[in-house]
Formats: C-alpha cells, sequence, structure tokens
C-alpha cells in the first residue's frame, strides 16, 4: 500500500465520509497535491510501433507512456515523435488509462525541440509529459519555453514528471523541485518524481543486483523529496520480466517506503504493480474505522486514543487518510486527453 499524500478535497468526498472529514482541521505542514491522478503501474511503449500502442490501448494500465526517448532506436526518434502525434491527433484513448503521457528524449540530447514541437502540435493532446535525465535548472527552464511556444494560443495543462536519472539530477533535485513548484503561471504543472535505476546505476559506477541495494538509499531519498512538496513518486522498473516474484518483493518494498507507483514494461506486469500500490479491502476498512472514531474523540475533546489495542496519534490519522484518498482515487473517473 502506498503512502500518498492527501488531497483534502478529495477525501472530503470519499465513501460518506465528506461531512465527518470537513469537520476535521488540516493539520498544518501537511503538503497537499492540486488533484491527485493514479499511477500504480506507468507502462511504457515504444512511440516508433504503432502496432503495440493499438495493443497497449486495450490495457489497464494506470498511466500510459508513448516514449520516444529509451524505448526507441537512435534512427527512429524522427519516425517515433510522428507515430505517436498521429495517434495522439485521433480521438480514441486507452479505456483503462488515466493518464495517457508522453516521454520526449533528454534535453542535453538535441531532440527533444523536435519532440515536443511534434507532439504538441497533435489535435488531441497528452494529460503528462515526463521529461527525462533532469539534472540542472536550466533544463526545466528550456523544456518549459518550449512547451509555451508549442501550445501557443491552446488553452491545455500539462502535468510535469521530472526523472532523475543521474547522481547529478540527485544532488541538484531540491533545487530543481523548488525551481519547478515555483512555474505558478506555466501550462506545465509539476505533478511527480521518477528514479531511473538503470542510468542512475550507470552514472553512479554501482551494478545492478536483484536486491538493488546500490540504489537504496537514492530510492529512499527520492521519496523524502518527493513527498516533501506533495508530489508523486514513481519507483524503478524490474527488469527481469520472467521473474514474477522478483517483481511482486520489489513492489511491495517500493510502497512500503513511500512510492506512489512503478514504471512497467510488459503487460504481464501491470496487474502485480497496481495490487501491491492499492489499499486491500481490509486496510480500506480499518482507515475508515478509525477516521470516524478520531473524529469522535476529538469532539470529546481527547488526543491520542486506542483503537484496536494500538495507540493513535495524529500521524496514525494521516496514514489513514492517505488509504482512504488512494482508493478514492483509484476508483474514481478516469481523466480524459484534451
Amino acid at each position: 500500500m502506498s503512502s500518498s499524500l492527501i488531497t483534502w478535497a478529495a477525501l472530503r468526498r470519499t465513501h460518506g465520509l465528506h461531512k465527518l472529514l470537513q469537520k476535521i482541521q488540516v493539520p498544518c505542514g501537511i503538503p497537499t497535491l492540486r488533484h491527485y491522478t493514479p499511477r500504480r503501474a506507468v507502462l511504457y511503449v515504444p512511440g516508433s510501433d504503432e502496432r503495440k500502442i493499438t495493443k497497449a490501448f486495450g490495457l489497464d494500465a494506470d498511466c500510459m507512456v508513448l516514449d520516444c526517448e529509451d524505448g526507441v532506436a537512435a534512427n527512429k526518434k524522427k519516425e517515433a515523435r510522428e507515430t505517436v502525434a498521429r495517434v495522439l491527433d485521433k480521438a480514441e484513448r486507452p479505456q483503462g488509462c488515466r493518464d495517457l503521457a508522453v516521454r520526449i528524449n533528454a534535453v542535453s540530447t538535441g531532440l527533444a525541440e523536435d519532440d515536443i514541437r511534434c507532439l504538441l502540435g497533435a489535435s488531441h493532446l497528452p494529460n503528462t509529459m515526463l521529461v527525462p535525465k533532469v539534472e540542472e535548472i536550466k533544463q526545466l527552464d528550456w523544456v518549459r519555453d518550449q512547451v509555451e511556444r508549442a501550445l501557443g494560443e491552446r488553452q491545455h495543462r500539462l502535468e510535469l514528471i521530472v526523472c532523475i536519472e543521474t547522481a547529478l539530477g540527485l544532488l541538484n533535485c531540491h533545487q530543481l523541485l523548488q525551481h519547478a513548484s515555483s512555474m505558478t503561471h506555466s501550462r506545465l504543472q509539476l505533478a511527480g518524481l521518477l528514479f531511473g535505476s538503470d542510468d542512475f546505476t550507470a552514472s553512479i559506477g554501482a551494478r545492478r543486483t536483484p536486491e538493488a541495494t546500490e540504489v537504496l538509499m537514492a530510492r529512499q531519498q527520492l521519496v523524502v523529496l518527493a513527498k516533501a512538496y506533495g508530489l508523486q513518486a514513481v519507483d524503478m522498473v524490474t527488469i527481469d520480466l520472467k521473474n514474477e516474484e522478483l517483481l511482486r518483493r520489489q513492489c511491495a518494498e517500493g510502497a512500503a517506503m513511500g512510492f506512489t507507483g512503478k514504471q512497467v514494461i510488459h503487460p504481464s506486469q501491470i496487474a502485480p504493480t497496481q495490487e501491491a500500490f492499492a489499499p486491500t479491502p481490509a486496510q480500506l476498512d480499518r482507515a475508515q474505522r478509525l477516521v470516524k472514531e478520531f473524529h469522535q474523540h476529538q469532539q470529546q475533546g481527547k488526543g491520542a486514543f486506542v483503537f484496536e489495542g494500538s495507540m493513535i496519534d495524529m500521524p496514525s490519522v494521516r496514514q489513514a487518510l492517505n488509504i482512504v484518498e488512494a482508493d478514492q482515487a483509484i476508483h474514481g473517473k478516469p481523466s480524459q486527453g484534451k
């Protein structure tokens, strides 16, 4: 179960608890999201392969990323961006997808300008843009300016997921988020952080292992940074496609660490991933009962109390609210492309 941050407006509409939650004072210091789009499984689909894109549209991944970067051969980059733009031109959208995204090439490659111009010139625009290998503030400024230019007069907001994939990117991440969070008048709005483990491992000269201990510190740091700014945090890919046990273990570890979702590269990884990053019925039931009991004690002027044998204080209530909000978002109406 992920520890996604609280969207209070959404919480107040959840499962008949809205009247109760309206009476609960929002604790100071809790970062809030503008809204919460579930991204439990973030599925990459090669932008150069229209057949795979069409097939992927029948899958039930929360977030589908039409990829112009790592999933595309160097000599297929132009074909990929044109194929993705052609797909976006159609009104059709994936049925089970809540977030249709695109991943451009890194700013440092010299390919990103053509990607942005082509993709944002489509008749129907994506919900989200992933920007890979971000390391410096000037790269974010460049992307923002290119997006504004490409959108022209169109009134469309894109959510931005910043991909941290190098040692320098992680080192500068706090400054990157400070800057991106200040871009309040931009149509590119910061929504999440994503950890690219393979590129990161290469950047520090580490060896990739099934236990992933070589990236443990980096993953933990990324979660802390994301949550400090009220953002989603998307975990690394499990590259061993045939090892479902490893996938489930890494999903459970990521969810326990506070990640809100995970990158996937094969349809078989979607269901286990989305299951791992969703509350179980038992967790949801307990969370709803805990919130109600908290409200009763609050009315009586009491602070900490005992619930089912455990001492409950405000951090415990926050965790319960996280569970309620995550369930509401997961079972809410999928977002639509514009």
